[in-house]
């Protein structure tokens, strides 16, 4: 379960405020993956990270009984001097998880090659990418927290990305933002929907994306 009590968030940028979440009061179930939609820029990205608590809110608070992943395939928190390897194992004793089992995923699904043991500074965004959900992938979480989750890498990636976390979800629940609609139809069962710093809750996704879609239309 993971609550938001009163989470407030407001950014003020040359001169301007702009609230992407005002007062929110939502519910995700345990075990239940729900689809996060919302216009470009209406803060959805945002709202994962503070879920996440890589970002504070300006005022409320996140309660959760469960583990909550950091949003899976970012890669803020690797350091550029390191391996992929190397940051693997950094991760895994992070996170209390059997480093060589961790690092012997994230080597056999990221798919690098020798670049997995060479500084992520010679990196490109999509070899970074690859071992970011790999590493996302690699833990068990009680609820993932997932941005894009079949934008990495190309098709085949993509698919075996997606079959990946298909398995995870069999045992955790997921908040999810995509732009597919078909992805959000596949991944989840209830969604929400924000807009205008309001967050509206629905029981069944499809009535989750018809409410967004609406919305796009406005």
């Amino acid at each position: 379960m993971i609550r938001l009590e009163n989470i407030t968030k407001t950014f003020v940028r040359d001169g301007h405020r702009k609230t992407v979440a005002n007062r929110l009061n939502v519910t995700f179930p345990t075990g239940v993956s729900v689809g996060l939609f919302g216009r470009n820029g209406a803060g959805k990205s945002t709202l994962l990270r503070i879920i996440a608590g890589t970002l504070k809110p300006s005022s409320g608070r996140v309660i959760s009984d469960g583990t909550i992943s950091w949003p899976v395939g970012f890669a803020g928190s690797f350091h550029g001097s390191l391996t992929g390897a190397q940051n693997a194992r950094f991760i895994a004793r992070v996170y209390g998880v059997d480093t060589d089992a961790l690092v012997e995923f994230v080597e056999d699904f990221a798919e690098l090659g020798h670049h997995f043991h060479l500084p992520i500074s010679s990196y490109s965004s999509g070899m970074l990418s690859r071992l970011a959900f790999g590493v996302s992938m690699g833990i068990r979480f009680d609820t993932y927290l997932v941005d894009e989750v079949t934008s990495v890498g190309d098709e085949a990636f993509r698919k075996k990305s997606k079959a990946v976390f298909l398995s995870r979800m069999r045992a955790s629940g997921a908040v999810v933002v995509a732009h597919s609609m078909e992805t959000m139809r596949q991944l989840c069962t209830m969604g929400v929907v924000l807009e205008h710093g309001e967050l509206r809750v629905y029981d069944n996704i499809e009535y989750a994306i018809r409410a967004h879609l609406q919305n796009m239309q406005a």
